[in-house]
């Protein structure tokens, strides 16, 4: 019973100061971080892990593996229930522009600096700062971005015009085997199908990888093996 005790002593211990340690280095996706940082990373979670198997011998590091699983399912579950208990884990999405001016006081409560923000706005499409309504900093690192009105781009609705509904295209046929359930449940049979791989001169079902039925009642069918019309090559 003392083992058993000692091992969800160490075991709880580790696991909450690395969260509190993962929560204190912020919100950084992995490709944020910089070779130091990742460096140190690693080495706490390696510190943690040796520090369990040193205090844990034998069957008990067993045990010790349930309970970091039991800790993380308890969180997971808890923030689910609570919208507290999951702004203290997960954090709370941080304005990082506003009405297109830099807040950089939230900058520095995130520990985001101009680097960060430039790279991910490049990711966004968006080249120019002047462009940026709003700029908010997700609880898992990413930044999402609302452009001003003047340099989002022109819907149909702007336009006043009507389009066309556009779904998911429903798989048919999927290496080389008809998905019969799915020609049920577009009210298709056998029949048509064999009739619109005649068209295309389709003989053999074997031969196609993937045959896709589109919302507007086309078929596109991929071939296998079937060479491109024109090679491009990366130089091109």
């Amino acid at each position: 019973m003392s083992q058993l005790l000692a091992t969800f002593w160490t075991t709880s211990i580790i696991y909450f100061l690395i969260f509190i340690l993962a929560r204190t280095i912020g919100r950084k996706l992995l490709s944020q971080i910089t070779f130091f940082e990742f460096v140190i990373i690693i080495t706490i979670g390696t510190i943690g892990a040796n520090y369990i198997t040193n205090q844990i011998n034998g069957k008990w590091i067993l045990i010790s593996l349930l309970i970091l699983t039991f800790y993380v399912v308890t969180f997971d579950y808890l923030s689910l229930k609570s919208l507290r208990f999951r702004k203290i884990v997960e954090g709370e999405p941080i304005i990082i522009i506003q009405n297109g001016k830099i807040l950089e006081d939230n900058m520095r409560k995130a520990r985001y600096n101009l680097d960060h923000l430039e790279m991910q706005l490049r990711q966004k499409g968006v080249f120019d700062l002047s462009q940026v309504e709003f700029a908010i900093l997700e609880s898992h690192g990413k930044l999402s971005v609302l452009k001003k009105s003047n340099d989002q781009p022109v819907t149909l609705k702007d336009l006043n015009l009507n389009s066309q509904y556009k779904g998911l295209p429903s798989e048919i046929i999927k290496d080389g085997e008809i998905l019969e359930q799915n020609l049920q449940q577009n009210n298709l049979d056998f029949k048509w199908l064999y009739n619109e791989l005649n068209k295309q001169n389709i003989n053999d079902i074997s031969e196609v990888v993937l045959a896709s039925l589109n919302t507007d009642g086309s078929l596109y069918i991929d071939l296998r093996n079937e060479p491109p019309n024109y090679n491009q090559k990366p130089e091109d």
